[in-house]
């Protein structure tokens, strides 16, 4: 029987649906975690575990990264960070995981729009259609509270434009690139290969979100009285839903330049209602399925073009076989 290899493109879509269980399932863990301990204190812990653990795994490679690949790493670091304090926020003050989900999918949205403003990246006109859509999708989950967000809501808004802007510097980090510089001189951006890449980001996200928690988080009520499953949780979270996560994510990213395999990150959001519903039984209310179903019909206008031509590919592919 012959054996098919996969290219690149086909196996790095294949890994992003691998990241959107994972990321899925680090909800829960991350949910669980922030009901008993400060959410800040636990993004701190969780990230650095995480980092720490793939920077000993990739020390050889880290410590041969050029200043220049250092700096990208911690920049894409930065961004994170900040993205990931807003998103802790939001799912401490969040009633609804589910909903939690939807709104920071919008991140996919967002993510060619920062493509086109920043780094001026044509994009197609699905791209603009999906806008007013995903928009349609906000108003409606809001529309319960008399078009007066939650706070747990603002922060995932938010955190979604921050992590759009993450997503498009952690793909330029991890591929190589030809640049101008000011001078209208032509340089060469070295790839930065995908576990320190990931392990420079992860630290660095920790350090962020630690120094948060000291100026802004009382510490005394978790330790004086630590109870033993946040050990589960933190650890779980760490090392599935971040290291395993990212990591998967990072590589799938480095196998292509093309952004297209971000649609199907669309599928997070939908792993995590069904969680949810099953892990801490959550509901919705007709309105907030309207909105969450707006939202995930954005993601699909956004990524349509994509969508079809993936279709089309796995036709072919049936009638071949």
């Amino acid at each position: 029987m012959k054996l098919t290899v996969l290219p690149d493109s086909r196996k790095s879509d294949l890994l992003l649906i691998c990241v959107t269980l994972m990321a899925a399932i680090s909800w829960m863990f991350s949910k669980e975690a922030v009901q008993l301990m400060p959410p800040l204190l636990f993004m701190a812990m969780r990230f650095l575990m995480a980092g720490g653990i793939l920077a000993v795994l990739s020390f050889p490679s880290l410590v041969a990264l050029s200043a220049d690949q250092f700096k990208r790493g911690a920049l894409v670091g930065l961004v994170f960070g900040v993205a990931m304090s807003l998103w802790v926020m939001g799912l401490f003050h969040s009633s609804h995981v589910g909903e939690g989900a939807f709104l920071v999918s919008l991140g996919v949205v967002i993510v060619p729009i920062i493509a086109r403003v920043v780094f001026r990246e044509p994009q197609p006109t699905s791209t603009w259609l999906a806008i007013p859509v995903a928009v349609a999708g906000l108003a409606m989950l809001s529309l319960r509270n008399g078009f007066q967000p939650e706070i747990g809501q603002v922060f995932f808004v938010v955190a979604a434009f921050i992590f759009a802007l993450y997503f498009n510097l952690n793909s330029r980090a991890a591929n190589q690139r030809i640049t101008t510089d000011r001078q209208g001189r032509i340089l060469e951006k070295v790839r930065v290969p995908s576990m320190p890449l990931t392990a420079i980001a992860l630290l660095t996200v920790g350090l962020v979100t630690l120094t948060e928690s000291l100026a802004l988080e009382p510490w005394q009520p978790t330790f004086s009285d630590f109870p033993p499953i946040l050990i589960v949780w933190i650890s779980a979270s760490a090392i599935i839903g971040t290291a395993g996560r990212f990591l998967t994510q990072t590589y799938a990213q480095s196998l292509t330049n093309n952004s297209h395999g971000v649609v199907f990150l669309v599928l997070e959001p939908i792993w995590v209602a069904v969680f949810a519903a099953i892990w801490f039984g959550e509901t919705m209310v007709a309105m907030q399925f309207a909105g969450c179903a707006l939202i995930f019909a954005a993601l699909l206008i956004n990524r349509w073009t994509t969508l079809r031509k993936a279709l089309k590919d796995w036709r072919r592919n049936r009638k071949s076989a």
